[in-house]
């Protein structure tokens, strides 16, 4: 039986998205300084985590409904197919590309094809952390 504790669970919804908006950031600062996609995984992970601490298993995957074994499937085939494709190519596995772009509101920018990589580990990271998570929560 879980107590009613009012306050854990008033500060977890303000905290999950402190928690949840710097993985995004740690996710898109990744290419360039230390982070993404498997650092912002585990974040967005944690902050999902600290909703299950604060409430339980149950009402966590009434308000998330995510099927984290598909996130799971997703993230791999993102992943290896971000990573395979310069193959088709003609060039090495894990080869990158990039160009620079000029977006409306953000102006000039570069978009790599890492990014979609890093997103894919992203997906994995979460989907895994979540899905034994969950299975070990499941246990009576």
């Amino acid at each position: 039986m879980k107590a009613n504790n009012l306050i854990l669970q008033f500060t977890s919804k303000i905290v999950f998205y402190m928690i949840f908006f710097f993985s995004v950031h740690i996710f898109f600062a990744g290419h360039y300084t230390p982070g993404g996609g498997f650092v912002g995984g585990l974040l967005t992970a944690s902050a999902i985590v600290l909703l299950i601490l604060a409430y339980d298993l149950k009402t966590v995957q009434h308000v998330l409904p995510i099927n984290y074994t598909y996130m799971t499937a997703i993230g791999l085939i993102l992943a290896l197919g971000t990573a395979a494709f310069p193959m088709f190519r003609g060039d090495p596995f894990f080869t990158h590309y990039f160009d620079y772009y000029t977006l409306p509101l953000i102006g000039k920018t570069s978009l790599h094809t890492a990014a979609l990589f890093d997103l894919g580990v992203f997906l994995v990271v979460v989907g895994v952390t979540m899905t034994i998570i969950q299975t070990i929560g499941e246990d009576e």
